[in-house]
C-alpha cells in the first residue's frame, strides 16, 4: 500500500509502498477515509518535533484519521466490518501515551490499525473529511478551554494564532459562552476569518495602540484567559501582559523556546498564572461528537483543501508556506 514516510533520523519524508498492516488481538484495521495535515506533521518532517517512544527510525506520519473498519483482529467486541469510525490521536500502554502518526504508524496511508479502545463510531451525517481532524485540531483547543482554563462564560478571552487550532478556538469558545472573544494573529485573512468564527474583535499583534484596543475591549480589567496557540515567544509575552488580575495563560502552542515574563513582581502581585497545555483526552472527542450530533457544532468551513494521498508532500509545503490561510488539508487515499 501507499503510505507517506517519514525517516526521522536522516530527516526524509517519502510515499512509499509498503506491506499492508493487519489487525492483530484487540485491534482493528481501518481503510482510510481521511486524514488531516497538521502543522506538527510539518515540524516532525523539518525536525523541530523528535519522536520520544518511536522503535526503529520510520514512521507513517498522521494522527488525525478516519476511516471505514475493513478487518477486526481477535477478541474484539462492540465493532464491526464496514462500520466509520474515527481514531483516537494516540493510546495509553502501561501508563505512558504515545501519539499516532509520531511514536507509531498513522493515518498518512490507505490502511491504518489501531486497538480496538481508540476507535471511536462516527454518525452517518459527518464526512469523513470533518471527521478526521476532529482529534488534535478541535479536541486540543476544546480540552484546553474546557479543562485546562475551565473557561466560564461571559469573562473576556484572547486567541493568539487563528490557525488550525486557534480558528477552532474562536468558534468553540462562542460555545461556551465567553465574552468577549479577542483573536490576534498578523495576518489580515485570519483576522477576517476569526471574525467569521464567531470573534467580537481581530487584532493585529504589531498594532500600536494593541494594549489600549485591549483594555477598551474588556473595560480596563484585561484578559481573564489568553491562549497561545501559535508557539511563538512573543506571542506569549504580549499575551501575559494582557491578563487580568488573577488571569491565566494557557499555552497550547508548542515551542522549545525560552517563556519571558518582563515584570515577574507585578505579574505575582496581580496571582496570575501560566498553565501549560497538551492535546486532549478520550472524552474531549466523544463530547465533540455529541455536540456535532446536536447540531452545535459543525466543521465544514474548516476543510481547506483536500488532496490525494501521493499529493501529501505538496500539501506539507502549502501548510508551511499558509499558502491560502488554511485551516486544514486533508488527505484522501
Amino acid at each position: 500500500m501507499l503510505a507517506g514516510r517519514l525517516n526521522v533520523y536522516a530527516g526524509s519524508f517519502a510515499l512509499e509502498e509498503i506491506a499492508e498492516p493487519h489487525a492483530g488481538p484487540g485491534q482493528v484495521r481501518i481503510a482510510v477515509k481521511a486524514a488531516g495535515v497538521c502543522l506538527s506533521d510539518v515540524h516532525l518532517i523539518q525536525g523541530i518535533i523528535k519522536p520520544f517512544l518511536l522503535r526503529g527510525d520510520t514512521v507513517t506520519l498522521g494522527h488525525e484519521t478516519a476511516g471505514v473498519i475493513d478487518e477486526i483482529g481477535d477478541g474484539v467486541t462492540g465493532l464491526s466490518v464496514g462500520q466509520r469510525v474515527l481514531l483516537q490521536a494516540g493510546e495509553e500502554r502501561d501508563g505512558t501515551v504515545f501519539t499516532r502518526g509520531v511514536d507509531y504508524d498513522g493515518g498518512w496511508a490507505e490502511h491504518a490499525v489501531a486497538t480496538a479502545d481508540t476507535v471511536v463510531p462516527l454518525p452517518d451525517s459527518l464526512p469523513f473529511e470533518q471527521a478526521c481532524f476532529i482529534p488534535d485540531a478541535v479536541s486540543t483547543p476544546w480540552a484546553a478551554i474546557t479543562a485546562t482554563a475551565a473557561v466560564a462564560p461571559a469573562r473576556p478571552v484572547g486567541v493568539w494564532g487563528v490557525g488550525g487550532l486557534g480558528a477552532h478556538a474562536v468558534q468553540l469558545l462562542r460555545t461556551v459562552g465567553a465574552a468577549p472573544i479577542i483573536a490576534i494573529d498578523p495576518l489580515p485573512a485570519a483576522r477576517e476569518r476569526a471574525l467569521d468564527f464567531g470573534a467580537d474583535l481581530a487584532l493585529d499583534p504589531a498594532d500600536p495602540i494593541f494594549g489600549t484596543r485591549i483594555a477598551d475591549a474588556t473595560r480596563g480589567r484585561g484578559l481573564a484567559y489568553a491562549f497561545d496557540f501559535a508557539g511563538v515567544a512573543p506571542v506569549r509575552e504580549q499575551a501575559a501582559k494582557s491578563l487580568a488580575r488573577e488571569g491565566q495563560l494557557i499555552l497550547a502552542g508548542l515551542t522549545d523556546q525560552p517563556l519571558t515574563i518582563t515584570d515577574g513582581t507585578h505579574f505575582s502581585y496581580l496571582k496570575q498564572q501560566i498553565r501549560g497545555h497538551y492535546g486532549s483526552s478520550p472524552e474531549h472527542v466523544v463530547e465533540l461528537l455529541d455536540l456535532v450530533a446536536a447540531g452545535r457544532v459543525e466543521f465544514s468551513r474548516s476543510v481547506s483543501a483536500t488532496l490525494p494521498l501521493a499529493e501529501a508532500a505538496e500539501a506539507v509545503r502549502r501548510l508551511d508556506a499558509k499558502e491560502g490561510n488554511p485551516i486544514r488539508l486533508v488527505l484522501v487515499p
